[in-house]
């Protein structure tokens, strides 16, 4: 062979190594679910990956994503959509569900987690993922955030946090043939010494059992430690070189209060799935703790590490597995189909004669009542968590309220007492639309009225990372603004609780029953930057 031809074949083959190394590692963007998408578990079944989120009190309860490549996601349901499986009657905000854990055994999903103030730990199970899954098991009332093992000795293995603040992590065995738990707990671990020994999951991996937890509250001081043993009963030694993975005292990181997470092992290696928040405009968010992804790799002496010791990033090479990109939803909903899609959330157990989609076709009809969005209660709601800092929602509403008490609209909602409305209500005998802020509790004065001619509306609220704008266009008109709100003002820095920012429609009335329905053609929904 001459030196030419030599020459270009190593340029051929230089060529195809780089096209093939550029294919492995093909980056990826952080999150994996954006916005209120808490307290990720994750486990896989072959080729196929799901995972699920907390809920607190929004229902349906516990969202779970199927996943091909570990990167794109999609929503294929819920685990708990009967009031029996999830009873939230008048609870509090961020009460309810907390951190579930989802994992397989001999051909069953088990989900098993915690309702705070609503009956404790149990668990539920499904042949497919997508459900229906059962009614719920019950196991104890205290503590929070369970956990299952299934050993190679052939038990069940029950796990969670235990004693509060100052707590540790207790350990027990479940009969899967009576839903009973088996003796007292035993204390397995507490923790490096910081607060709220929580989340924790123990897995089996070379002989070895591995116990994870997170540590220092669910913010900003949040960390992940981990500990070992030949035992699930321990004794448990922790690894030196604890945390694992936190971002605390780096507020140069555009990820903070990273932690509660979860290992999934693939043909890729291990990699881990945590939580995460993305601040804007200071140490503040509003839109949630998110879902991010991060490999994981093992030391000489058997320790994870995670990301090579780099913590958490906004951009990271793919897994090296086949990419798997679902279709993409589309953003208007016409409201045409039998039942609303999944994207869709209720506050607490709703009023179902309140909803319908059958009483005008091609509408969501709702109906008001006397239940104030500021009530801890349900109200006439259905929101969709918000997923982009810079995103757009548009309604358009047929809605003419008969007397003045009753309003129909768009609202942005931090929690009962912190939300932005942007409504249409009958004032001094005149149809008006208004803009509203209600901040703890109480309505920001002024509220902004203006005229509104007969007809259909079309109502929009443009977000961008650190404010909500409010705009309106009548049927004889062109787009009009009606205010700004700092989304600040719906951190949780400064509201508290565990949520994100929900984008819904509402209809409420001083009236056991509005005279006047309120009738929503479509809704938008358009991600701008994630």
């Amino acid at each position: 062979m001459n030196t030419q031809i030599q020459h270009l074949a190593g340029l051929a083959c230089a060529t195809l190594l780089m096209i093939a190394t550029s294919a492995r590692a093909q980056d990826f963007e952080n999150p994996i679910l954006a916005g209120f998408h808490a307290d990720p578990s994750i486990c896989r079944v072959g080729d196929d990956y799901y995972l699920v989120c907390s809920s607190f009190e929004y229902f349906p309860g516990v969202p779970i994503f199927h996943s091909k490549d570990l990167v794109n996601w999609r929503h294929i349901g819920h685990c708990l959509t009967r009031k029996s499986q999830l009873p939230l009657d008048k609870m509090r905000a961020s009460g309810g569900i907390f951190a579930p854990t989802l994992r397989y055994h001999d051909g069953t999903f088990y989900m098993i987690t915690t309702n705070v103030w609503g009956g404790g730990n149990f668990y539920v199970t499904a042949k497919d993922p997508a459900g229906p899954w059962s009614e719920p098991v019950w196991l104890d009332v205290e503590g929070i955030d369970p956990s299952l093992l299934f050993g190679d000795d052939g038990k069940a293995y029950y796990c969670r946090h235990v004693g509060g603040e100052r707590g540790h992590i207790g350990l027990t065995t479940l009969n899967l043939e009576t839903g009973k738990l088996e003796g007292e707990l035993k204390n397995i671990w507490e923790g490096t010494g910081g607060v709220w020994a929580e989340g924790p999951h123990i897995y089996r991996i070379d002989g070895k059992y591995y116990l994870m937890i997170s540590e220092g509250g669910t913010s900003y001081n949040h960390c992940v430690t981990i500990a070992r043993s030949d035992s699930p009963w321990g004794p448990y030694e922790a690894n030196p070189k604890n945390p694992i993975l936190t971002h605390r005292g780096q507020p140069e990181r555009p990820i903070q209060a990273v932690g509660h997470s979860d290992f999934v092992d693939t043909p890729a290696g291990w990699w881990m799935v945590c939580l995460g928040i993305r601040p804007q405009g200071g140490p503040l968010h509003h839109i949630g703790r998110e879902t991010f992804l991060t490999p994981v790799s093992w030391s000489a002496d058997g320790w994870p590490v995670v990301n090579d010791g780099k913590g958490l990033e906004l951009t990271m090479p793919s897994p090296d597995l086949p990419a798997h990109p679902w279709e993409a939803l589309p953003e208007r909903d016409d409201f045409d189909k039998k039942e609303l899609g999944f994207c869709w959330n209720y506050l607490r157990n709703p009023v179902e004669e309140n909803y319908s989609l059958s009483a005008r076709p091609g509408f969501l009809r709702l109906q008001g009542t006397a239940v104030k969005l500021t009530a801890v209660d349900s109200p006439t709601f259905v929101g969709r968590k918000q997923t982009g800092l810079s995103c757009k929602a548009t309604a358009a509403l047929d809605f003419t309220p008969q007397t003045e008490n009753q309003e129909a609209g768009l609202v942005v909602r931090g929690n009962d007492e912190n939300h932005f409305v942007l409504g249409v209500t009958l004032r001094e005998g005149k149809r008006q639309i208004f803009c509203r802020q209600v901040l703890k509790g109480k309505t920001v004065e002024p509220i902004t009225y203006t005229d509104l001619s007969e007809g259909s509306v079309e109502l929009t609220i443009d977000a961008k990372p650190n404010q909500y704008e409010f705009f309106y266009l009548a049927a004889d008109g062109v787009p009009q603004s009606l205010g700004i709100a700092s989304a600040q003002d719906l951190a949780t820095e400064k509201i508290g609780g565990f949520t994100g920012a929900y984008i819904g429609i509402f209809a409420t009335s001083d009236d056991k029953t509005a005279t006047a329905p309120a009738d929503f053609d479509w809704f938008d929904y358009k991600v701008i930057e994630k």
